[in-house]
């Protein structure tokens, strides 16, 4: 029987209604939990790892690289054969995402959570808990890299998106489809997980780095502002296919003067920004100017790739394959950043 280390950091399956605050809050621990889910120990032979009860919403990138830390000592282990992390759902995207930028393991790890709080009657903690330690248990996803596992399918972690704030079946792969699905007698892989960006050798990340949304009447400004701030780096989510407004380019264009990294991606859903349009302000003219790509990373993604790169050393023409990542090569309207090696 494998043997699966079950990380608990808290999130809504840890919570239960409090009629004095008025909502759910933090009450169970991972034994708890575990006790709540009968059967697990017919799946494989787990080894409990209690983190707390944080909500996801309450995450930071010193927890989130303790997080990865931790993972790391756990798949170093010859007796682990997998890892099931139990989180809240607010964040999972970006934290499954940049596990798999910093740990280096084939053994598969599967992020999980719940959408309803377990004093909810349709609480679904239990069932992700159990689809997730058979997926962690799994020889089929070996190698496979980070992924999330809730309603039971099978999403990899650098393309998985919340598209729902409370439905249970809220987690999609909009770009390139789901890895697989749980039937209640097989894990089942309905295609193969394909190159991902490498992982990185770092334990930091560097910011701040914040995130802009291209909307109507966003033009000049606010990059000034944020530059008081002294950023990391900033992430740029354009309109459509990578646009935005004349003077937003402007800003932008001097902070990248001033040796500041600006990722650009789109605020859509799914599809990636590219070199199409060539207005100023078209996709065409931040590339340019020396934005960097994302490829199909969205806004959040693309922030933690960034900070973690650029914790990693990462600059130039290196840093700007590694956020552009495998599938750019399929991205027709893509281009380079126009900025050499540092």
């Amino acid at each position: 029987m494998n043997r699966v280390a079950v990380v608990f950091t808290g999130g809504t399956i840890s919570m239960v209604v409090d009629p004095a605050a008025g909502g759910a809050v933090p009450a169970l621990d991972g034994a708890a939990i575990l006790a709540r889910t009968p059967g697990l120990d017919q799946l494989a032979e787990l080894v409990l790892v209690d983190r707390g009860m944080l909500p996801a919403s309450h995450w930071t990138f010193e927890r989130l690289l303790d997080l990865a830390a931790d993972l790391r000592r756990l798949a170093a282990d010859p007796a682990i054969d997998g890892i099931v992390v139990v989180q809240g759902t607010d964040t999972i995207e970006e934290s499954s995402f940049a596990l798999e930028l910093l740990v280096d393991t084939s053994k598969p790890i599967v992020v999980t959570g719940a959408m309803r709080n377990a004093t909810d009657p349709g609480y679904d903690g239990s069932a992700n808990l159990r689809d997730a330690v058979r997926c962690a248990a799994s020889p089929g996803l070996i190698g496979c890299g980070v992924v999330v596992v809730l309603a039971g399918t099978i999403e990899p972690a650098a393309d998985v998106t919340k598209t729902h704030a409370s439905a249970l079946d809220t987690f999609r792969s909009l770009n390139e489809g789901r890895l697989g699905r749980l039937t209640d007698a097989a894990v089942i892989l309905e295609r193969p997980r394909g190159p991902r960006r490498p992982v990185l050798a770092t334990m930091t990340a560097v910011g701040p780095v914040p995130i802009i949304v291209a909307t109507v009447g966003l033009d000049d400004g606010l990059i000034g502002a944020i530059r008081s701030l002294r950023p990391a780096g900033i992430v740029i989510e354009a309109t459509g296919a990578g646009n935005t407004a004349a003077g937003l380019l402007a800003d932008a264009t001097d902070a990248i003067r001033a040796g500041i990294p600006v990722v650009l991606t789109t605020r859509c859903p799914s599809g990636a920004a590219g070199t199409g349009y060539a207005f100023p302000g078209g996709g065409s003219t931040w590339v340019h100017a020396g934005a960097l790509l994302a490829g199909t990373l969205t806004g959040p993604k693309a922030r933690i790739a960034l900070a973690l790169a650029l914790g990693a050393g990462l600059s130039g023409s290196a840093l700007g394959a590694f956020l552009a990542g495998p599938e750019s090569s399929r991205q027709p309207t893509t281009g380079t950043s126009a900025r050499s090696d540092d």
